[in-house]
C-alpha cells in the first residue's frame, strides 16, 4: 500500500513499540549511512549475497544494490540472520545491461564508483578518498567485476595482503571494506548520517516489520487522517 512517510505517521507506529524498542531503534537509525553504499554485480552463491547483507546492516551501511544480470537473488534467512528486512534492497533485473542501469541511477544520486578490483590503478583501501558519496562494487565469485563495470567506474581499489593468498571470499571482502571505512567516516566531520526524513521513513518500515500488520495499521492511520480532515472546519 502507498503512503507518504510522516512525522505523524511514524509516531503512530511508535505507540506499539515498547519504550526500550523505541529507543534502540532510534539509536541504531542514528548511526545508519548512504554516503557509502555496496553494489554486488551478479553473485551467484546466495549465502555470499545474504552474508553481504549481513555485513552491511551490521555496519550501517543502509542500501544495497543488487545486479542480477545472470543469478536471481533470494534471502537466506540462517545466513542473513533477518538482516535485510532491515535494509534498503534495490534490485536490478530487467531485460539489457542491469550495470550501466544501476551505475547511471547511482551517479544521478552523487555517487562516484569504485569497483573492488585488482587494476593497474587501483588505490588501496587505506587510502581510498570518501569525501563523496561512494559506491563500492564487488563482483561475482567467479569472474569478477565484468567489463562493462570496469569501462563504466570512476577508479579501482584493493585490500592490502601480505599472505601468499591474493583474494578474499567475497562477503570477507566486503566485511573488511565496510567495517573499516565506517569505522573512518565515523571520525570525519563529513556529514554521513541520514537526514531526518530519511530517518523517519526507516523508522516506519522498521515498525512495519516488527509489529507484522502494515495493511491493518496503515489503513487505520489513513482513516483517521481522512476523518480529521473532514472534521476540520
Amino acid at each position: 500500500m502507498e503512503y507518504t512517510p510522516s512525522k505523524e505517521l511514524k509516531e503512530f507506529m511508535f505507540q506499539f513499540l515498547t519504550d526500550e524498542k523505541i529507543r534502540r531503534f532510534n539509536d541504531i537509525v542514528d548511526q545508519r549511512t548512504r554516503h557509502i553504499t555496496v553494489v554486488l554485480e551478479d553473485v551467484y552463491q546466495a549465502q555470499n549475497t545474504n552474508a553481504v547483507l549481513r555485513s552491511c546492516e551490521c555496519f550501517g551501511v543502509q542500501d544495497v544494490h543488487l545486479i542480477q544480470n545472470k543469478y536471481e537473488f533470494e534471502i537466506v534467512q540462517d545466513v542473513s540472520l533477518g538482516s535485510a528486512k532491515w535494509l534498503n534492497i534495490k534490485q536490478y533485473k530487467e531485460e539489457g545491461d542491469n550495470t550501466l542501469a544501476c551505475f547511471e541511477l547511482l551517479k544521478k544520486q552523487g555517487y562516484k564508483i569504485i569497483c573492488a578490483s585488482p587494476h593497474e590503478n587501483e588505490v588501496d583501501l587505506n587510502e581510498i578518498n570518501i569525501d563523496q558519496k561512494t559506491a563500492f562494487v564487488i563482483g561475482s565469485e567467479l569472474e569478477g567485476i565484468s567489463s562493462i563495470a570496469k569501462d563504466n567506474c570512476d577508479g579501482f581499489m584493493k585490500i592490502p595482503m601480505v599472505g601468499f593468498t591474493e583474494s578474499l571470499n567475497l562477503s570477507n571482502c566486503s566485511a573488511v571494506i565496510f567495517q573499516h571505512l565506517t569505522n573512518r567516516l565515523r571520525k570525519t566531520n563529513i556529514n554521513w548520517q541520514l537526514t531526518e526524513d530519511e530517518k523517519t521513513a526507516i523508522l516506519i518500515e522498521w515498525c512495519f516489520e516488527v509489529t507484522g500488520r502494515r495493511d491493518l495499521l496503515l489503513d487505520y492511520f489513513l482513516s483517521k487522517v481522512d476523518s480529521n480532515l473532514n472534521q476540520a472546519p
